[in-house]
């Protein structure tokens, strides 16, 4: 079920990417209000809505997106029962799959990126290239790896 008010727009998975993003990269995560470690509704519906794209991963061997804003299934042209099913490798076109995952381990090292560059790849064939993307790795309540997110606004279609 996409986003929305009877699931309190996923606030439990939305608060562990705003929270590991405030961890490791230092800064508030932008349309954000974090209350006693949670986020609040608002803040997540404001994220869901947000004009920048807002995607996760999760730990699997073969990573699925598990969560999207509707600027990130815009992009991808998906809706989202489609986005939570592919696997984020799809995203990217077969020729750049190796530097995205060599990115990615990274990003998996280091915590996180805040300049990446690259172009992907939208359902129906369409490309854009997203520009100054951040990337960082998610960390649950427990301190353990949840997977990835990636959070940018800035992109144009080629």
């Amino acid at each position: 079920m996409e986003p929305s008010e009877q699931n309190a727009f996923y606030g439990d998975h939305v608060s562990i990417i705003v929270r590991s993003y405030l961890q490791l990269v230092g800064v508030q995560m932008p349309l954000c209000r974090m209350a006693h470690g949670s986020l609040d509704m608002g803040s997540a519906k404001a994220l869901f809505n947000a004009p920048f794209a807002l995607i996760s991963h999760g730990t699997e061997n073969e990573p699925v997106f598990n969560y999207a804003n509707k600027t990130a299934m815009r992009l991808f042209n998906m809706t989202w029962n489609e986005i939570i099913t592919l696997q984020s490798r799809y995203s990217a076109e077969q020729p750049n799959r190796q530097q995205r995952s060599q990115f990615l381990h990274e990003v998996k090292t280091h915590g996180y990126i805040d300049n990446y560059s690259g172009i992907r790849i939208a359902k129906g064939g369409r490309r854009f290239y997203i520009e100054q993307a951040t990337v960082w790795n998610l960390i649950d309540n427990n301190d353990d790896y949840y997977g990835q997110a990636a959070m940018f606004s800035h992109w144009y279609f080629v």
